[in-house]
């Protein structure tokens, strides 16, 4: 048996209402072809009244290999960022595999072409001949908009053809959306001769027209006929039922896969271009189905479930939200979202990658430089084994996870950032043919915040290390200043849990107020940090170095014994040789030296051995010739 072939879906928005049956009906397809179907969805717009664009989603896109697919769908029309559609598209003129387009033309693409036209003329034509009017207004789109375009000339035709007013009973421009209902209907009652019907440009616009018209008097369908287009889930379980002009969406997606099943088996396909034709729905909104109470009834039912399972699902985002903001490590984040992630439908897997740099850093790793190309998998939920061994990195060639079980399998992948940060993209691969719903979005987006919360923490407590290093560390040597040396000497012996054989030492060089007056202080500093490398070079058995201040230096060596002290004085005396035999400067360097062996347990004072250790490195030094200039 050959590879199964593996098609790729691009849409945006496709957890909205409006988009979500595109999903169902392409998982059904690609399980009635037994095809492997990656889909590739973006946010889109984020809020309405003060929303905001993430016009960089589709950067994800620069790190995978398209070409391994065998064909992809682009779906153009969910995209609701400026811009974000023509970026798609030009990075799918790139690839090697046919493209075909599903809701729009697109020169050089094959196109399945939604007979728009023709749906709207058979409900203006409904109007007319089975309900016989003649005044008949039209609720637009958006000026400019291609789809707006096309169905209002359709409407201007018709109206045309059959010897009625090119503009009917009147048009307004809407928004596609429900933001213009109400300016809607004061237009059409403020006209001379109320209109029979308004046929409305989609389905969103028909309902807040009718909601307007309710809140002014006027009941739909007895006063005023309405419909829509589009045939969305809303206009289906809005009341009255619409009666709207519905894309037959399982046929087109039928109809792109065998498409692109044919071409990759290298059949003839003499036709670029296929026609899918609309579906007509005369229900309730006209008049022609009239209302069956039954059916409000379990609309109703359906209603209080819908917010019952909003309302529980938004309380346990709020515990995820918690949970994650609490996570401390990447290990934290996926076992919240395995325990937690419950809420946005029954899903069989997911994966989160994320960038790394040539070092392998991680992205959340304040030292990640750039991206290289490669990604890893910090979250790892493969619920029924269906997976082979998770690999260690990811790259633009093998960027999915490759499932060992025979069945097709539909994987939803989206990029997972944070303002404007890229950390990488979560694949995921829901139980039945539906998708995930926008909790899905809502954990992706709280993911991404806890990575970049993750980055800040890390930097942070870099920050914070290198700076208690500063705190402790002699900046001209780079060994322990007076404090830190205090500090980690005395932790050391307060962990003593017996009686253990201590040295303390205490060196000072001599001379160094010679070497400043006679070559300056740059040459006293180098001779101090000569002599600070040697000690450092000497401490390879556990001793604690430090400068004490000046040119004096303290040593703490626990767990010592005289042959390794006599070790350790004999290597220094030998490198200060090593020192004064190349040093082009004409002075020796040299210093005093005084050590104190002991027994102590964690009750020990190190001042007081110093004290002693101190002492003899004086009178080692006042036992020298020429001692009073040292």
């Amino acid at each position: 048996m050959g590879r199964r072939k593996r098609f790729a879906l691009f849409g945006s928005s496709l957890t909205s209402r409006f988009k979500r049956s595109l999903c169902r009906v392409f998982s059904i397809a690609a399980e009635e072809s037994d095809v492997d179907l990656v889909i590739f969805n973006t946010y889109g717009k984020l809020g309405s009244t003060n929303g905001f664009n993430e016009d960089y989603e589709s950067e994800i896109l620069d790190y995978f290999d398209l070409d391994q697919f065998d064909g992809i769908v682009f779906d153009a029309e969910g995209y609701n960022v400026d811009g974000m559609s023509e970026t798609i598209e030009r990075k799918l003129r790139a690839v090697k595999c046919p493209v075909i387009s599903i809701s729009s033309y697109i020169e050089g693409f094959y196109n399945i072409r939604f007979d728009d036209s023709g749906g709207l003329r058979k409900m203006v034509e409904h109007f007319i001949d089975h309900h016989h009017f003649t005044k008949i207004g039209y609720f637009s789109g958006i000026p400019g908009h291609p789809d707006a375009v096309s169905r209002l000339n359709e409407f201007h035709s018709i109206m045309e053809e059959r010897g009625l007013p090119r503009d009917g009973a009147g048009i307004f421009e809407g928004d596609f959306w429900f933001g213009k209902g109400m300016d809607a209907a004061h237009f059409f009652l403020s006209l001379p001769e109320r209109p029979e019907a308004i046929v409305c440009a989609n389905d969103f616009m028909a309902i807040s027209l009718i909601n307007s018209f309710r809140q002014l008097g006027i009941k739909v369908p007895q006063d005023i006929a309405v419909s829509g287009y589009d045939g969305t889930i809303e206009g289906q379980e809005y009341l009255p039922i619409l009666s709207t002009v519905t894309r037959e969406r399982l046929d087109i997606a039928r109809k792109a896969l065998h498409l692109l099943i044919d071409i990759s088996d290298n059949k003839d396909v003499s036709d670029f271009d296929l026609n899918v034709a609309p579906k007509q729905i005369y229900s309730q909104s006209c008049g022609c189905v009239s209302v069956d109470y039954q059916h409000i009834i379990d609309l109703v039912a359906q209603c209080h479930d819908d917010q019952r399972i909003i309302s529980v699902n938004l309380y346990e985002s709020e515990s995820a939200m918690v949970k994650l903001n609490r996570a401390e490590n990447v290990r934290k984040m996926e076992s919240v979202f395995a325990e937690d992630a419950i809420n946005f439908g029954d899903y069989s897997s997911f994966f989160l990658m994320v960038h790394t740099d040539s070092e392998g850093r991680p992205m959340y790793n304040s030292n990640f430089s750039s991206p290289s190309g490669k990604f890893a998998p910090v979250i790892w939920v493969d619920k029924n084994d269906e997976y082979t061994n998770c690999p260690h990195v990811f790259d633009r060639t093998s960027f999915l996870p490759q499932a060992g079980s025979g069945r097709s399998h539909v994987q939803y992948v989206m990029s997972v950032h944070f303002a404007e940060k890229l950390f990488g993209y979560a694949v995921v691969e829901m139980t039945g043919k539906d998708i995930f719903t926008e909790f899905y979005n809502v954990w992706l987006h709280n993911l991404g915040v806890t990575l970049n919360t993750l980055q800040k923490t890390d930097r942070i407590n870099k920050l914070i290390s290198e700076l208690e290093g500063l705190s402790i560390t002699d900046m001209l040597t780079g060994l322990y200043n007076r404090r830190g040396f205090d500090d980690k000497s005395r932790k050391t012996i307060s962990e003593f849990h017996e009686y253990i054989t201590v040295c303390t030492m205490v060196i000072d060089m001599d001379g160094l107020k010679s070497i400043n007056d006679r070559f300056g202080h740059h040459e006293g500093d180098r001779a101090i940090k000569a002599l600070a490398d040697m000690i450092r070079q000497c401490c390879d058995s556990g001793e604690i170095a430090g400068r004490a201040g000046g040119d004096e230096f303290y040593i703490f060596a626990p767990d010592y014994s005289e042959t390794r002290l006599t070790r350790f004085t004999n290597r220094l005396n030998e490198m200060a040789a090593e020192f004064n035999k190349a040093n082009t400067c004409d002075y020796q360097l040299d210093f005093s030296f005084g050590a104190y062996l002991t027994t102590t347990n964690a009750s020990g004072s190190i001042e007081e051995f110093l004290k002693i250790s101190d002492a003899r490195m004086y009178e080692q030094k006042m036992g020298k010739p020429g001692r009073n200039s040292l």
